[in-house]
């Protein structure tokens, strides 16, 4: 395993890569590993010859700078979880001036409105955020496929509407969400759950679950209002929002129709750490 935390460093080295025509993967990250990010890794060497995993705290998609102080980075800890991949993983862990070259400051991007929903309701500037990195990323990676996991699937999509709109010679896979053994979605932010928190979690893809069934008889609206009675009803949990909308714009859906795809989307808070989640819903 290669490590570099120079653009130029890592940028010598693909081009040779690339000079021996061998394909390269890439799992974009911000550190503080888990086997969420493990599972798109090994996504990643399946078709690939060579994986470079990205470990970087991008500041320009937090809203909250205080979440941006208390967001974990262990770049030994991370390296360790990375080890047992070999020779044909690249680790890229660049300062914010490699990236940034001294102006950490984001874009502006039109994602054609797929922006404005959801997490762009409740998190000022974020995907401008993304937009910003993940394009800097992919211009000094240059990987043949990118692996990004459907977690954060507003995200996914956003992604993919830069590469489309920007011309980007990249494939993006969208990867299964990796659960812990009591459903809840893998996130770094887990380990920072305090212990009844940690217990009452799970309760948020048991919501989901159980609206996808009430999803094939009733309408969005009132799945939707069930949904907001039993968090109102929670001692723990407090929702921030519950969204049934159209997997492909992600506008919020009024009225069903056939031969369209459904997911639901929710952010709950557990103290002050917030939690996503989403699910197909047909």
């Amino acid at each position: 395993m290669k490590i570099f935390t120079e653009k130029t460093q890592i940028q010598k080295f693909i081009r040779q890569i690339k000079d021996q025509d061998l394909s390269l993967g890439f799992v974009p990250t911000m550190g503080a590993l888990h086997q969420g990010h493990l599972s798109l890794v090994d996504e990643a060497f399946i078709k690939n010859d060579m994986v470079v995993v990205s470990i970087f705290v991008n500041p320009t998609q937090f809203d909250n700078k205080e979440d941006l102080k208390k967001y974990p980075r262990n770049l030994e800890a991370d390296s360790v979880l990375l080890e047992g991949y070999g020779d044909k993983l690249i680790v890229y862990a660049p300062t914010v001036s490699d990236i940034y070259e001294g102006h950490a400051i984001a874009e502006h991007f039109s994602f054609d409105g797929l922006e404005f929903e959801m997490e762009g309701k409740f998190r000022t500037g974020h995907f401008d955020g993304v937009g910003t990195v993940v394009k800097r990323l992919f211009e000094i990676v240059t990987p043949d496929n990118a692996y990004f996991g459907k977690k954060d699937f507003q995200q996914l999509a956003i992604i993919k509407k830069l590469v489309e709109k920007h011309q980007i010679p990249v494939n993006i896979i969208g990867c299964d969400i990796f659960r812990e053994t009591n459903g809840l979605a893998m996130s770094s932010r887990n380990a920072r759950l305090k212990e009844d928190y940690k217990q009452a979690a799970p309760f948020i893809y048991k919501t989901l679950k159980t609206a996808k069934e009430k999803f094939g008889t009733k309408s969005a609206h009132k799945v939707t209002e069930w949904v907001e009675n039993e968090f109102a009803n929670h001692k723990l949990l407090t929702l921030e929002y519950f969204i049934i909308a159209d997997a492909e714009t992600l506008k919020s859906v009024k009225r069903k129709h056939k031969n369209k795809s459904y997911r639901a989307f929710i952010a709950v808070y557990a103290d002050d750490i917030r939690l996503i989640d989403n699910i197909a819903l047909n």
